[in-house]
This record gives C-alpha cells, sequence and structure tokens, in this order.
C-alpha cells in the first residue's frame, strides 16, 4: 500500500479502543477480570462494569495493592487487566510488578492509559515518558504499544489469549484511526505500511501516524519512505526491523517517550549486533514534560511531524 492511500476513518481516543477490546474480550472469556484504582471512567470501563458487574473490582487509589491482588487471581486462574494511567501503572508500582508478577510469571496484563506528553494538561508528574524501558528491562514481559482505536482494541483483545504478562501502552488524547478492523494484528509482528528503499521509518503509537504524514511528505520530494508499525515493542520483530535495514540502509525511530531506553533503544541494539547502519532518534530528549496542549507539546518537544521529516533527511545525508 502507499502512504498516499492510507484513509482516515474517524477520531478517536485509543482508551475507548482499550474499553471496547475489554468488553469484546470479556463477552467470550468468563475468566476475564477488570481492576482499576479509582479510574474507571477514565479507562474506559462503562461497558465491561455493566455487563459484568461481578468480574470487576474497583482497588481504590492504591497501585500497589491492585497489582498484588491481580497477581493473586491469575492462581485461581483468573486473567485480571489492571487499569490505571501509565504512570501509576508502572513508575509507582514497578516493585510489585517486578517480584509479584514478572519475576511470578503470573499472567496479568498491565493497561495503562494517558501515557507520554499528549495527556497534555495533568503536566509532568502524570506524563511517564520511562515506561517503555522500565517494562521492556522486565524479564518475561511483552510490550505493546497500538497506533490507533482500531488497534488498541484487536491489542486488548489479543493479549487475552497470549499467556504471559503483558503491558499495554495507550492515550487520552482523540486520535486519527487509519488502521482497519479487518487487519490482522499479531503480538511480536510489525505492520509495514508502506514499501520504500531509501529510509525506514520505525514509530510506535500516535508517533505512526505522524510517520505516515512525514513519509508522504518526504515521496513528495521524491525520496521513498518504508513506514513501519512496531507496535509490539518486545519482543520486537527483529526479521522485519533487519529486512527493511538491508534494503534502506538508514532508519528513523519516531515514540512519545524518551529516546533513552525506548523504542530507538531497541531497534538501534538490533542494528548494531547483525546490520550497523545510521539512525536518527525522535522522541524526547532526556527530559521529564510540561503541562500544554497535546499538539502544542508533541511541537515544543521535537515529536512534530516536521522533525520526523527534518530526521529523516538528517540520517540520508548520513547514509
Amino acid at each position: 500500500m502507499a502512504l498516499k492511500d492510507i484513509q482516515v476513518t474517524g477520531n478517536k481516543d485509543t482508551r475507548s479502543g482499550f474499553g471496547d477490546g475489554i468488553a469484546e474480550a470479556a463477552r467470550n472469556n468468563p475468566n476475564i477480570v477488570a481492576l482499576t484504582a479509582d479510574l474507571a471512567g477514565s479507562l474506559k470501563l462503562n461497558q465491561f462494569m455493566k455487563e459484568f458487574p461481578e468480574r470487576f473490582i474497583q482497588c481504590g487509589i492504591a497501585e500497589a495493592n491492585m497489582m498484588g491482588i491481580a497477581a493473586g487471581l491469575t492462581i485461581g486462574g483468573k486473567i485480571p487487566y489492571t487499569t490505571t494511567f501509565a504512570n501509576f501503572s508502572t513508575g509507582r508500582v514497578y516493585d510489585q510488578i517486578r517480584q509479584s508478577i514478572a519475576y511470578s510469571g503470573k499472567n496479568v496484563k498491565i493497561c495503562a492509559s494517558h501515557a507520554g506528553l499528549t495527556l497534555g494538561e495533568d503536566g509532568a508528574t502524570h506524563q511517564i515518558l520511562e515506561d517503555i524501558g522500565l517494562m521492556k528491562m522486565l524479564p518475561g514481559m511483552t510490550v505493546i504499544v497500538p497506533a490507533d482505536y482500531n488497534q488498541t482494541k484487536q491489542a486488548t483483545m489479543a493479549i487475552a489469549d497470549f499467556e504471559g504478562p503483558v503491558y499495554l501502552r495507550f492515550g487520552r488524547p482523540v486520535w486519527p484511526i487509519f488502521t482497519k478492523p479487518e487487519d490482522e494484528f499479531v503480538i511480536g509482528k510489525a505492520q509495514k505500511l508502506s514499501e520504500g528503499t531509501d529510509v525506514t521509518i520505525f514509530a510506535c503509537g500516535h508517533m505512526v501516524w505522524n510517520a505516515v504524514q512525514a513519509g508522504i511528505a518526504l515521496e513528495a520530494k521524491g525520496i521513498s519512505v518504508e513506514v513501519i508499525n512496531i507496535h509490539t515493542i518486545k519482543p520486537l520483530d527483529e526479521e522485519a526491523v533487519l529486512a527493511s535495514l538491508r534494503k534502506t540502509k538508514c532508519a528513523v525511530t519516531a515514540e512519545e517517550h524518551n529516546i533513552i531506553g525506548g523504542l530507538g533503544d531497541s531497534i538501534a541494539q538490533t542494528a548494531a549486533k547483525n546490520f550497523p547502519v545510521p539512525i536518527e532518534f525522535v522522541g524526547t530528549k532526556d527530559t521529564f514534560g510540561e503541562s500544554g496542549k497535546p499538539a502544542e507539546l508533541l511541537k515544543k518537544y521535537g515529536l512534530d511531524v516536521p522533525d520526523i521529516i527534518a530526521a529523516a533527511e538528517k540520517v540520508l545525508v548520513r547514509k
């Protein structure tokens, strides 16, 4: 598919994809339970609560306790989905996740909304930009960062059938829907959005749409761009990454996360071990965020479409 042929079919927040996905998954699997730390509305759990009140656990503002409860529920064969904001899903409860879930290999689905800068007005204390790194470093933890509403719904349903701990990261703002409901979603398999020969743009989450827009602008300048949606950060689809790098021989990574420890680091490590190429990194640069409008924050912190275009043009010179 050509980038210019990708159609926006609507606009919706990715957290609504989670809410619709967990309700549908629960209709098919009676073992799915949902836990929240006083954020049922923000995590779009209303439909789940309406249909399955007996499978909903309100833990209150006690995230560490929620993780312990979730770990315990797996012993009885339940599939617990924990829900709160990304900062409180990772940074606040890292010890509980490490010891009670990851080390113990518990089948807990850690579902985190309001990730990254696009959280907006709540500011730096809530805008965690380190969570992908924190979670991917945990042995046995699968890390998924879907691109839009449809893909978040697909991912939410897919992890129900996946055995093992998962971190599912999504966001607050209304965002373009450009993947199709019928698109195949496979955990650990990258989604190639376009074929190109000059430069590869690897992106995750909200930045995938920005990467598509940047790719269209670059192709208008005569540059052939391959855009790949790395919705699964771990396990990384190294086969797809290396196949693209061997073809284009340079890359840009784009993520709503610190460039230290995130998607870019995973791509760079894969390249360094197998096929070293020039890479430019679009993401936050070792900094906290701040309160503001999502679009304005992406622009200020260098995560906007022009920043991806500039990174691609820079890496092509280094090629």
